[in-house]
């Protein structure tokens, strides 16, 4: 009996060892460790609160020309396809843009949005390239304020993690395996449901292709999948990454999206369910798992006390 604690102790100090000296090691050296910043973004100043009246003037006078806001009943301008071949990529739906996105990210995305998203260095001076929304740094700030407080109060006041999921990353990235969450799968122009003729899905397919195309234009290269993203990354370099992508891949094209923390929760959530759907029913079953153990070592040690009797 002994020997075996022994053998078993000596197997137990060197999985250690490997575990918490080497694989920590490793993933230092090829991911590095990037504080937080709460999704706080404390180097843009929060705006006053505004005249959300006011706001509203302001916004359908100025971004529903290239903006739906689906809650208030304003339509897309164009079809997603048309607008990546216009823009690059589809503007997003601003219904929920007030409680996704925090406030003072979007009074400083509104001013200036390409230094708002870290991606000035896309748009270099003399390079005639300009990002697809426009500068509004030379309007006033209470106005700014006032467009952000319009927003704040047309948004839900509960989101869904597939709804915060769609606003924020769904017109940039795919997520193929999400069927058992939204259907049939997510493309970035939209659900792809069944239908009902092959024709009919054939043309879809082909539209998110000549979408992706504009998109890899003018992203530089196509944005990933999101589907397996929870298990290939860790977390502190999603959440670094997602608030900031700069600090974990510089000079990335990827934009600092300006989640609210409440946001990149719900996000994290809809990923978990995307890449791990059976979690909540594996973690259910943990504590039979553990009762399991416990019997058959007790029902192994007793068989291997019978077994061995007669040899000691």
């Amino acid at each position: 009996m002994m020997r075996e604690l022994k053998i078993l102790v000596v197997v137990v100090f060197f999985s250690l060892v490997t575990y918490w000296g080497v694989e920590p090691f490793a993933h230092s050296q090829m991911h590095k460790h990037v504080e937080s910043g709460n999704f706080e973004y404390k180097n843009m100043p929060k705006p006053a609160e505004g005249d959300v009246a006011k706001g509203k003037e302001l916004v359908m006078a100025n971004c529903v020309a290239c903006h739906s806001i689906s809650s208030q009943s304003v339509p897309a301008p164009m079809d997603a396809v048309t607008a990546s071949t216009t823009y690059g990529v589809n503007p997003p739906d601003l219904s929920n843009a007030g409680v996704i996105f925090a406030s003072n990210y979007l009074a400083a995305f509104i001013a200036d949005p390409a230094k708002a998203s870290n991606v000035s260095h896309k748009f270099p001076e003399g390079s005639g390239k300009a990002h697809p929304m426009p500068s509004y740094n030379y309007m006033p700030a209470e106005d700014i304020a006032s467009i952000v407080s319009y927003l704040k109060s047309i948004g839900k006041k509960e989101l869904t993690p597939k709804e915060v999921f769609v606003d924020a990353c769904g017109r940039c990235h795919a997520a193929r395996y999400d069927n058992k969450v939204m259907g049939e799968k997510w493309t970035q122009i939209g659900q792809k449901q069944k239908f009902k003729y092959e024709k009919d899905s054939l043309a879809f397919d082909i539209q998110v292709l000549d979408y992706q195309a504009n998109l890899s234009k003018y992203m530089g290269k196509l944005p990933p999948d999101l589907s397996m993203m929870l298990r290939a990354r860790s977390e502190n370099f999603l959440e670094t990454f997602i608030e900031n992508p700069q600090t974990q891949l510089a000079g990335t094209a990827m934009p600092a999206v300006g989640l609210t923390k409440d946001g990149y929760e719900k996000v994290m959530k809809h990923l978990e369910n995307i890449g791990d759907p059976s979690k909540p029913e594996r973690d259910s079953m943990g504590i039979w798992f553990v009762l399991y153990a416990a019997i058959f070592t007790v029902l192994a040690v007793l068989w291997k006390k019978s077994v061995w009797r007669k040899l000691h």
